[in-house]
């Protein structure tokens, strides 16, 4: 069930960016698997601190999920659903767990942005996922670094 914050704020986009008329509502989704670190993300994609993200490949294979794309537009949510922010994809990166530079780590924006904390955080959440169907973390396994920006935030509603 999608909470009726995403319709209004997808509206609210396309009533400010008629070229995406036609478009389809886009997917909707908070980060993480808890509810302070998905509360957390939204609001550093809001102050412009988060501008990535890292899902594994595994999942989007698990799930059967379509893989992200240049120019996909997201809605990101709070834990309870409602609309935070409309994100754009800028890039997309197929890397190994254990080649994420620092760089990307920084991008992602949480915790002290440095690369032992990504690794710290990262590890123990895909290990979570990956649990839960029968899976195991490998550092071998392949992330897609998603690049996005914000393209419209809550407060513009």
């Amino acid at each position: 069930m999608v909470d009726p914050s995403v319709h209004k704020m997808w509206e609210a986009f396309v009533a400010k960016h008629p070229k995406y008329a036609n478009r389809e509502l886009p997917i909707s989704y908070y980060f993480c698997d808890n509810q302070y670190d998905a509360d957390d993300c939204a609001n550093l994609v809001l102050s412009g601190d988060k501008c990535a993200t890292a899902p594994s490949l595994w999942w989007f294979e698990n799930e059967k999920e379509p893989l992200p794309q240049i120019g996909d537009l997201e809605i990101v949510t709070n834990w309870d659903g409602r609309a935070m922010a409309i994100i754009q994809i800028t890039d997309l990166i197929y890397r190994p767990y254990k080649k994420i530079d620092a760089d990307f780590a920084f991008a992602e924006g949480e915790g002290d942005k440095s690369l032992a904390y990504w690794k710290k955080v990262h590890q123990a959440f895909y290990t979570r996922e990956m649990e839960s169907h029968g899976a195991q973390f490998s550092e071998d396994m392949t992330i897609v670094c998603i690049y996005f920006e914000l393209v419209y935030a809550k407060e513009e509603m």
